[in-house]
C-alpha cells in the first residue's frame, strides 16, 4: 500500500498563533489589546526577524536544519511550520513572527500568554518579536540556545510523574518503523498506513474491509529514556485510558484496549496500560 505523509500540525494552529487577536489572513488590533499582557521579562529583546522563513534560516545557520512544511505571510505577521532533527528526535515547530510596526509588544505578550495557558498549554521558545511552539518540549532548550532565545514553559502543567514501568525487554529492536508495522500487521492488522512528519506510523488494526477497525500509532525512540518518557506521558492523563505495548526501541499505542495482550505476546513486548481513573 502506498504511504502518504501527513502532518499533525493543523491549520487551526495558524489562528491560535495570534490567539484571540487575529483573524486568519490579516492581523486586527483590538481596542482592548492596548492593556493586554506584557511580554515575559525574561524574553530578550533580540534577535528580531522580519519573517518566519528568516527564523528557519537562522536555525539552519545554528546547525538545526528545519524542513519547512508550510509558510504564510499576513499583514502584521508571518508563520511557518517546520520539522527539525534535534538530538536524534524529529521535532515539529510552529514559528510566529510579528511586525512591530503593526503589532504592539503587549499584543505579542497577550498571544504568548494565550499559548502558554489553558487545556492545551504549549511550550514556547521566544525572543524579540517572535516565538516558536516546540511540539517536543524536551527539545526546546536546544532550540532556544541555538537562537539566543529563552524557553517559556506551559503554565499550570505538571512535569510527567515518574510512574513505575514494568521491566521492559531490551529486544526486539527495529531499524525502521515499517518493519514494526509489518509485525503488527501479522499480529492484529495494520492497514491504511500514514507516516507523520515526525516519522511515526498511524494505521488501522483489524482486517481491511472487515468493517471493524481501530487506530494504532507506532513510534521508534532514539533512547530508552525517550521511550520511557513517552510511555509515562501517555498514562498521565486522568480520564483518558491508554494501552501501549513496548520493548527495545519502540512503542505501539493501541486505541483498541483489548489488543494489548495479544500484541505483546506476538511482538515480544510488554503492556503498559492506564484505565483513566
Amino acid at each position: 500500500m502506498k504511504k502518504r505523509v501527513v502532518s499533525s500540525v493543523s491549520t487551526a494552529g495558524v489562528c491560535l498563533a495570534l490567539a484571540v487577536l487575529t483573524a486568519c489572513g490579516r492581523f486586527e488590533s483590538h481596542p482592548e489589546a492596548a492593556a493586554g499582557t506584557a511580554i515575559p521579562s525574561e524574553v530578550p529583546s533580540k534577535p528580531t526577524y522580519t519573517t518566519a522563513k528568516a527564523v528557519v534560516r537562522a536555525m539552519g545557520r545554528a546547525g538545526i536544519d528545519c524542513e519547512t512544511v508550510r509558510s504564510r505571510d499576513y499583514d502584521g505577521s508571518s508563520s511557518a511550520d517546520c520539522v527539525a532533527m534535534v538530538g536524534g528526535v524529529k521535532v515539529e515547530n510552529e514559528i510566529s513572527v510579528f511586525d512591530p510596526d503593526v503589532v504592539s509588544k503587549r499584543e505579542i505578550g497577550t498571544s504568548i500568554e494565550a499559548r502558554r495557558t489553558g487545556a492545551y498549554a504549549q511550550t514556547l521558545v521566544a525572543a524579540g518579536n517572535w516565538y516558536i511552539r516546540v511540539m517536543d518540549p524536551p527539545s526546546a532548550p536546544a532550540i532556544a540556545k541555538a537562537l539566543h532565545a529563552v524557553v517559556l514553559d506551559a503554565k499550570g502543567t505538571k512535569k510527567t510523574p515518574k510512574y513505575p514501568l514494568p521491566r521492559i525487554p531490551s529486544a526486539p529492536t527495529y531499524k525502521n518503523v515499517d518493519a514494526l508495522a509489518d509485525d503488527l500487521a501479522a499480529s492484529v492488522g495494520c492497514f491504511q498506513r500514514e507516516v507523520t512528519t515526525t516519522g511515526s506510523v498511524k494505521c488501522e488494526t483489524g482486517k481491511l474491509g472487515s468493517g471493524t477497525s481501530n487506530c494504532a500509532v507506532l513510534t521508534l525512540h532514539s533512547t530508552h529514556a525517550r521511550r520511557d518518557a513517552a510511555l509515562r506521558d501517555a498514562v498521565k492523563h486522568r480520564g483518558v485510558p491508554a494501552e501501549l505495548v513496548t520493548a527495545g526501541n519502540w512503542t505501539v499505542s493501541l486505541c483498541d484496549t483489548t489488543l494489548g495482550a495479544k500484541v505483546a505476546r506476538d511482538l515480544g513486548g510488554v503492556v503498559v496500560s492506564y484505565d483513566g481513573g
